[in-house]
C-alpha cells in the first residue's frame, strides 16, 4: 500500500491511536444524540438552558424561555450530535464535523462553566475547576484536527483517492507541459 504524507511520519500505532480516539469521541456524540432522540418523554434542552449559570446564562435563559427558539434548538442539538458522532465514527467529512463538535462543546462548556465563582445546583459526577469533560473533549477534537486520520482509516480515504485522481486530470488538461516534463524525468530515472 502506498503511504501518504501522514503515514510516512507516524507509526501504525500512532495512526491506530488517533483513529481509536476519533471513533471513541464519535461514539460518545452518536450515543448522546440517539439517547435524546429516542428518550421518553420527549427530550428537550429547556431545563438545561433555564438552569444555566455563568457569564452567558442570560443568553441561555432567553433561549430556553422562548418556545419558538426551543423548536429549533432541540432538533439541531439532537441531530447535530448524531451527525457529528456518525461522521467521526465512520470517518466521513470528519474535519468540518470536528469543528462543529468543538463549537457544540463550547456552548455546553459556557452553559455550565466550571469556574470557582459559579455554583451549580445540580449534582455533577465530580468537582471541576476550569477543566471539565467538555473542555477535554474539545482539546481531543482539536488534536484530531491537527493530526487527521479519516483520510487513511475512514470513508474519507475513498473521497481523498477520487479527489487526487480528479486533481491529476484537471492538472493534465490545464498544464500538460508540466506533466509531460514529469513523465520524461520519470522515464529517464528507470
Amino acid at each position: 500500500m502506498k503511504k501518504d504524507s501522514i503515514s510516512q511520519y507516524y507509526s501504525d500505532l500512532q495512526i491506530f491511536s488517533l483513529t481509536f480516539l476519533r471513533v471513541l469521541i464519535g461514539w460518545h456524540f452518536l450515543y448522546e444524540g440517539f439517547a435524546k432522540l429516542f428518550s421518553t418523554p420527549a427530550w428537550t434542552a429547556k431545563s438545561y438552558l433555564l438552569g444555566s449559570v455563568g457569564p452567558f446564562s442570560g443568553i441561555f435563559h432567553a433561549m430556553g424561555a422562548n418556545p419558538a427558539i426551543m423548536n429549533i434548538i432541540d432538533p439541531v442539538n439532537m441531530w447535530g450530535l448524531i451527525l457529528i458522532g456518525l461522521s467521526l465514527f465512520i470517518g466521513l467529512f470528519a474535519r468540518p464535523f470536528k469543528l462543529f463538535g468543538i463549537v457544540l462543546l463550547l456552548l455546553y462548556y459556557f452553559a455550565y462553566p466550571p469556574f470557582s465563582t459559579v455554583v451549580i445546583n445540580s449534582p455533577a459526577e465530580g468537582s471541576y475547576w476550569i477543566v471539565n469533560k467538555n473542555l477535554i473533549e474539545m482539546a481531543a477534537l482539536f488534536v484530531l484536527i491537527l493530526f487527521p486520520t479519516s483520510h487513511i482509516t475512514g470513508i474519507d480515504r475513498y473521497i481523498h483517492k477520487r479527489q487526487n485522481r480528479f486533481e491529476k486530470v484537471v492538472l493534465w488538461k490545464t498544464m500538460p507541459h508540466i506533466l509531460e516534463t514529469d513523465r520524461k524525468i520519470f522515464r529517464q530515472s528507470y
